[in-house]
């Protein structure tokens, strides 16, 4: 197995493409082969002289340095020659001769992967449908991967989050960098759920031309890749022709007739090259008989708590539940209301009444609540969703939740 120096040095030879570094270590075997090699072998290789040059430079310190970083950010870094490198991946014309990976290392090849893609500038029916899906993809079991940009990528994340499932984001930048800013929040929880992976080591700030050459990761992984709102000529759709020319199953959202973001996605339907799917099952059912036991069909949410969940207009609301006072609000400035564990007789579960007395008088995130309460992720997330729905907690900025009321003891 080459040293780890030796292939960050191979991937960060500038003016060299990933498909020139893959072509490269095709020619040479190896990483080290490649690095010890000299002027008269790059050039019996046909290597043009900027090519040359970039060879020449046997500088290990930035190699160095960022494996430093690597080890400092709890960053793994996967080779092409590795075992658990995914297979699907490594089969696709240049695929990425590194991969740095925060969070999880999921066995990609046992899995339903199944990409979701779509507009940075979507309708409110793409965030709604983008959400839905992501959702259901992953209560059936799927894994959902996606890039984290603004717009459909974000939506279709934060929809298999809070629909309990494993999520990746392959980035066009360092697993460090954070783009778009906003999704800050977004980023913690997809490395704290799943996965952040990219083939641009730490530091490495996001750049235009990342973006196609990322699209082949996303979909290089995934058995299918669905599309959900796309203009004729945009990256979406780029993405689409990558995974067709991968031998990928092809998926699209339809909208109207009429409507320009949905006019690529209609294109790939009537051209035949997607499937029409208007929800996950569509598409989990695809992989039913080839990967037995991975994926179900779940039982359908109610309308409001979906609507909870996907923080979508909301369906209409149940008659409120009452709620028993039992102490005046003198002391309490917010007019919030008090309740006692007696009084509400079974009403709380263990986990809510455990979040309920968390959040007292303070904000939390969802891995703060796990951390205090020792519950377990996904069901602290759905005890959330169902004491959201009830008006006992309110998500606020930065998806940090506060309780709507005070929870006595006694």
């Amino acid at each position: 197995m080459a040293a780890l120096k030796y292939w960050i040095w191979l991937t960060t030879r500038r003016g060299i493409t990933p498909l020139q570094t893959f072509q490269l270590l095709d020619r040479f075997g190896t990483p080290e082969a490649a690095y010890f090699a000299d002027r008269e072998e790059y050039r019996l290789w046909g290597l043009t002289e900027w090519q040359q040059r970039a060879l020449l430079d046997k500088n290990l310190d930035g190699a160095e340095r960022i494996l430093a970083d690597c080890d400092r950010l709890g960053i793994r870094i996967l080779t092409i020659q590795d075992a658990e490198y995914p297979e699907r991946l490594r089969q696709i014309e240049n695929p990425p001769c590194v991969l740095y990976v925060k969070g999880k290392l999921f066995p990609f090849d046992e899995l339903v992967t199944v990409g979701v893609v779509g507009s940075r500038r979507p309708t409110e029916y793409g965030k709604i449908m983008a959400g839905r899906l992501g959702m259901e993809l992953a209560r059936g079991g799927a894994l959902v991967v996606s890039g984290i940009a603004r717009g459909l990528d974000a939506a279709a994340l934060r929809g298999a989050l809070k629909g309990g499932g494993s999520v990746v984001s392959v980035l066009g930048g360092g697993t460090d960098v954070i783009y778009p800013p906003e999704n800050r929040w977004l980023y913690e929880d997809v490395a704290a759920a799943g996965a952040l992976i990219s083939e641009y080591p730490p530091g490495t700030e996001n750049k235009g031309e990342h973006f196609p050459v990322r699209n082949r990761i996303i979909s290089g992984l995934s058995l299918g890749v669905a599309a959900v709102e796309a203009t004729e000529h945009s990256g979406t759709l780029i993405t689409m022709r990558l995974a067709l020319d991968q031998g990928r199953d092809a998926f699209a959202v339809p909208g109207n007739a009429d409507a320009p973001m949905s006019r690529g996605t209609n294109l790939l339907i009537q051209r035949g090259e997607a499937k029409l799917i208007l929800s996950g099952w569509d598409i989990l059912c695809e992989y039913e008989y080839l990967l037995p036991g991975r994926v179900s069909r779940p039982e359908p949410l109610p309308a409001q708590e979906e609507a909870a969940r996907l923080e979508a207009p909301e369906a209409p609301a149940e008659p409120e539940r009452p709620r028993t006072v039992t102490a005046e609000t003198v002391d309490n400035p917010e007019k919030m209301a008090y309740i006692t564990l007696q009084d509400q007789g079974g009403e709380f579960t263990d986990d809510e009444r455990d979040i309920l007395l968390a959040l007292e008088g303070r904000a939390l995130r969802t891995d703060d609540l796990v951390e205090l309460t020792q519950i377990p992720a996904r069901r602290v997330s759905s005890a959330l969703t169902m004491l959201q729905i009830r008006g006992y907690v309110e998500e606020k900025a930065g998806r940090r939740f506060e309780s709507t009321v005070i929870l006595k003891r006694e």
